[in-house]
């Protein structure tokens, strides 16, 4: 089994989170100080100001994706900060550059709910000056996911966009981009309380799954046109919503279960009636070219000031098992955020 042994460490101490065993937040995260990484061939060293939380952090924690890669994790694939060292083979320039981070603990023990990360270098983008840490710690996992959901099958520029889930990381960032983008978008919640986030998001139209005739009114919205793309957070719960609101040509994205057995019945028949398609995601595994289309159109957007995500929860370092409750219950309504360092 691999071991934090593995990886170039510092006799320098560093605050962090950490995990040796699976299981419930407050009996397994575990705070205290640990040899600070050292910048490899390669990579970059980047002192963390935020950490963000996703629900994948989650599931790696409670072992609903795999069992303990490693003799001890430190958690969270999403981060900002300021790049303090770089490895061999990557320009000393990058000194000192704002960054936000991907899949910093993807395949390795480290990530970053720690004060300092070493990543790979295409894994800490610059960061825009007038963006905050806090959205840049909010980019990663939501924002890609996202983008692979919308764009996948071409671009949304005066197209129709469906997003189930509007008010969640994932969802509010893929209505911020297909806005972004020139798309038209609807998108639904479950919760009176959520359709002011959505429409803060720039939805043009929000519709209460439990409360309205979500078809009815999407055919009226689209002049019995329907949605070319829907991005579905529960495609299991909507998927005959989907099918009747898909337009001609449309395209599903999937991008969340919650069952590794879960199995998705498809009628194909009228999928094939309407030339349907379903795609699934997992931001992890997308092509290395998607990942680069999805860096340039965030940096893009957020450049254009077009990128402001709900920040639901700041805590310190120190209470991040109470960070991992808040999105395991869905308790905070928008990004969970871990102050590591001051920003």
């Amino acid at each position: 089994m691999p071991t934090l042994e593995r990886l170039r460490l510092s006799s320098v101490p560093m605050r962090a989170i950490h995990y040796d065993r699976q299981g419930a937040a407050h009996d397994v995260l575990e705070v205290g100080d640990l040899p600070a990484p050292v910048a490899g061939v390669g990579e970059v060293l980047v002192r963390v100001h935020r950490s963000g939380v996703n629900p994948s952090d989650v599931k790696n924690r409670t072992g609903f994706v795999s069992k303990m890669p490693f003799d001890r994790i430190i958690p969270h694939q999403d981060g900002a900060g300021v790049i303090e060292s770089v490895g061999a083979g990557v320009s000393p320039d990058r000194v000192g550059q704002r960054v936000w981070i991907y899949e910093a603990q993807y395949g390795r023990a480290a990530g970053t709910a720690a004060e300092y990360v070493a990543v790979p270098s295409a894994n800490a983008v610059s960061l825009p000056d007038a963006t905050s840490f806090d959205v840049g710690a909010s980019l990663g996992v939501p924002a890609m996911t996202a983008h692979r959901c919308l764009f996948a099958d071409g671009n949304v520029r005066g197209r129709r966009v469906m997003v189930h889930g509007g008010a969640g990381a994932v969802g509010s960032a893929a209505v911020r981009l297909a806005k972004w983008a020139g798309a038209w978008v609807v998108a639904t919640v479950r919760r009176p309380e959520q359709m002011e986030v959505v429409r803060r998001a720039g939805a043009d139209l929000v519709l209460n799954l439990r409360q309205e005739d979500v078809a009815g009114n999407v055919t009226a919205a689209t002049e019995g046109a329907g949605v070319d793309r829907i991005v579905d957070v529960d495609v299991v719960a909507n998927g005959a919503l989907d099918l009747t609101c898909l337009a001609n040509g449309g395209a599903i994205s999937a991008y969340s279960v919650g069952d590794r057995d879960t199995r998705v019945p498809v009628p194909v028949m009228p999928f094939m009636q309407v030339n349907g398609a379903v795609r699934f995601v997992y931001v992890y595994t997308m092509p290395a070219s998607a990942k680069q289309a999805a860096i340039k159109d965030i940096t893009d957007c957020l450049t254009a000031g077009a990128y402001h995500p709900e920040i639901g929860l700041i805590l310190p370092l120190d209470r991040t098992a109470d960070g991992h409750d808040a999105v395991e219950t869905g308790a905070a309504r928008g990004k969970v955020l871990i102050a590591v360092t001051d920003a």
